[in-house]
C-alpha cells in the first residue's frame, strides 16, 4: 500500500481551515506526473498563493485551486464551467483540471497541457472537452496568464440579445469598454454550442484581441488576465456587472461609465491596494487561511 504524504498543495506555515478538507488534499506521490509536486509538510504556507506569489508550479497549482474554489462558491462557476493557468516555467503549457466541477477540485485534479490542447499525461482521467478555448488563447495572448471559462447566469440574458455589455459600475470597470459577443454560427455554422477544435478556439481568441473577456453568444462567456487573481476578480465583477444592468434598465435609462472613467476606475482596481484586499477576502471565504499570514 502506497504511503500518502501531503505535497505542496501548500507548504510550511499553518494547517489545514478545516479537518474534513485534509484528506482532499493529499496526493498520492507514488503515481508518476509531469507536475512533479514536491513533498514538503502537512501544513500550509498561505504565502504561497498569495496575490503575486505563485511563481513556482507548486504555487501556481495551489493558487489555481483556490481559483476553483473561489468562482464556484461566488457562482460563475457552475458544474461545468472551468479555470486555467499558464505554466510558469514553461509558458508554452498550461494548467488545468481535469474534467470535474470547479467546487471539488483538488491539486491531484490538475493536469498540464500543451498550447496545442493536448495532455502532456491525462494519468487517464477524463479532460474537458474546451480546452481549445484556453490553449488558442494563450498561443495568441503572451500576456494572458488565467482564463475563466464560464456559463454564469446573470450574463446569458446578453448573450442572446443584442443589448450592449458595458460597465456601469467602478467595480467592473476591469472589464473594458465593451464586452462584445462572439457568435461560433458565423464562421462554423450549425453546432452544439462547445469549443472543441482548435479551430474554433483560433476563432474565439481572434474576436477576443486584447480585450479581458467576450461573451459567447448562447452559452458563456471567457474572461483573461494577467494574473489568477486578475483573472478572478474581473470574471466575479463581470457577473456583478451582468446582474445591475439587468435590474437597472427596468428603471430608466443606464449611465455607463465614460472612456477616461473606465480607463481611471480599472488602473486603481488592478493596483496591489485593492487586489490583495480582495483576494485576501476571497481566500477567506472559500475556506482557506489568509494569505498575509505571517
Amino acid at each position: 500500500m502506497r504511503h500518502k504524504q501531503r505535497a505542496f498543495l501548500h507548504g510550511p506555515g499553518a494547517r489545514l481551515p478545516r479537518p474534513e478538507l485534509e484528506s482532499k488534499f493529499c496526493l498520492d506521490l507514488g503515481s508518476q506526473s509531469p507536475l512533479s509536486v514536491r513533498v514538503v509538510s502537512d501544513k500550509i504556507s498561505p504565502a504561497h498563493y498569495g496575490w503575486r506569489n505563485y511563481l513556482s508550479l507548486q504555487s501556481t497549482i495551489e493558487t489555481l485551486v483556490i481559483a476553483n474554489r473561489i468562482l464556484a462558491q461566488k457562482g460563475v462557476l457552475d458544474s461545468f464551467g472551468h479555470v486555467s493557468a499558464r505554466h510558469r516555467e514553461n509558458p508554452e503549457r498550461y494548467l488545468m483540471s481535469r474534467a470535474r466541477a470547479a467546487r471539488v477540485v483538488t491539486a491531484e485534479d490538475i493536469l498540464e497541457f500543451t498550447l496545442d490542447n493536448k495532455p502532456i499525461d491525462a494519468r487517464g482521467m477524463r479532460i474537458f472537452g474546451e480546452c481549445p478555448i484556453h490553449g488558442c488563447i494563450y498561443r495568441a495572448r503572451p500576456d494572458v496568464m488565467a482564463i475563466c471559462h464560464n456559463h454564469a447566469y446573470a450574463l446569458l440574458p446578453f448573450a442572446v440579445t443584442k443589448t450592449p455589455m458595458r460597465p456601469a459600475i467602478h467595480m467592473a470597470s476591469a472589464i473594458g469598454e465593451e464586452v462584445r459577443t462572439w457568435d461560433i454560427r458565423d464562421q462554423f455554422g450549425e453546432t452544439n454550442l462547445l469549443v472543441t477544435t482548435n479551430e474554433m478556439g483560433d476563432s474565439l481568441a481572434a474576436f477576443l484581441g486584447n480585450r479581458p473577456a467576450a461573451l459567447m453568444r448562447g452559452h458563456g462567456s471567457v474572461v483573461v488576465g494577467k494574473s489568477i487573481p486578475e483573472m478572478v476578480f474581473t470574471s466575479y465583477y463581470l457577473q456583478i456587472n451582468a446582474e445591475v444592468l439587468v435590474h437597472s434598465q427596468s428603471l430608466g435609462k443606464v449611465q455607463y461609465l465614460s472612456q477616461e472613467e473606465v480607463k481611471l476606475s480599472a488602473a486603481l482596481n488592478l493596483s496591489p491596494l485593492a487586489q490583495e484586499r480582495v483576494w485576501e477576502d476571497w481566500v477567506l471565504q472559500a475556506g482557506f487561511p489568509s494569505p498575509s499570514a505571517k
